[in-house]
């Protein structure tokens, strides 16, 4: 359950009709825009950037690990490798030449990032939950991860909130945020801005500009700033002002909904066949 005591499951229907899921896809594609080069991955980021091309940024270029640029899927992918991203690209480049013409080239504006952990300066983990050499669950691994935290001019976090996700430490430091705060990661060499936003199941937090801590900026129809702190491991710091995320507008809601469905049923077909 994501959502405060008592309350519905963190996916069940809001009295919009809306689930948490859709406003946490909705309110990462509203920080996109036109023209915006996006480095992306699965899941989440990949509705929320289709989305974003399919209703305000038509143009916005979508880079795959895959190596597929300026793809304009119809569908949403399974995976990096699904073929309707490369069906769709403008071009297919090996992967070594999108780290290093594109990514640390500084040629990426936002870069999506997802992790089993996030601490209050945005410093993330997904190599494993436990001691490294005694885990109790060892995660996939960094990927391009690392690689897109340094380097992408900015980077949007999507993560569902609990205790054990937003964590006073880490586990394993697998991709870098602020690192301590207060200065650190500038004084590291690291080219990106950083996590600039982290969007929840219940609003978004960004950093603070002195020090770097994540603090709750605004909160979704429906959330409290009690809810946000009974799901964060540590004391959440909150901004002097929060604001009130707008609900879903009814063609983002029906573009997303439609999008998925296409998926289902795609992907559906494609099972059927196999």
């Amino acid at each position: 359950m994501n959502g405060a005591p008592g309350d519905a499951p963190g996916d069940a229907p809001r009295d919009g009709g809306w689930t948490r899921d859709e406003m946490m896809t909705i309110a990462a594609s509203r920080l996109l825009w036109n023209g915006c080069v996006c480095f992306v991955g699965i899941g989440l980021p990949s509705a929320a950037c289709n989305l974003a091309r399919l209703t305000h940024a038509p143009d916005l270029v979508l880079i795959y690990e895959s190596g597929t640029l300026g793809t304009k899927p119809d569908v949403l992918p399974l995976s990096i490798g699904d073929g309707e991203l490369a069906d769709t690209a403008a071009c297919v480049i090996p992967l070594p030449e999108v780290f290093a013409w594109y990514l640390q080239a500084g040629r990426v504006d936002v870069g999506f990032l997802g992790a089993a952990q996030i601490d209050r300066y945005g410093n993330l983990n997904s190599t494993v939950i436990g001691a490294y050499d005694q885990p109790t669950t060892r995660l996939p691994g960094a990927g391009g991860a690392t690689e897109i935290a340094a380097h992408a001019r900015r980077t949007f976090v999507m993560l569902k909130a609990s205790p054990r996700s937003f964590v006073t430490r880490l586990d394993f430091r697998t991709s870098a945020g602020y690192f301590e705060g207060r200065g650190n990661r500038g004084a590291s060499g690291a080219r990106g801005g950083g996590p600039r936003a982290v969007i929840t199941d219940f609003g978004v937090l960004v950093p603070d500009p002195h020090s770097e801590e994540l603090t709750l900026d605004a909160l979704f129809p429906g959330a409290t700033v009690a809810e946000a702190r009974s799901l964060v491991g540590w004391p959440l710091a909150v901004g002097a002002t929060v604001r009130g995320i707008d609900g879903p507008r009814a063609d983002e809601l029906a573009t997303l909904r439609a999008l998925q469905e296409r998926t289902r049923a795609a992907h559906s077909a494609d099972h059927s066949r196999g």
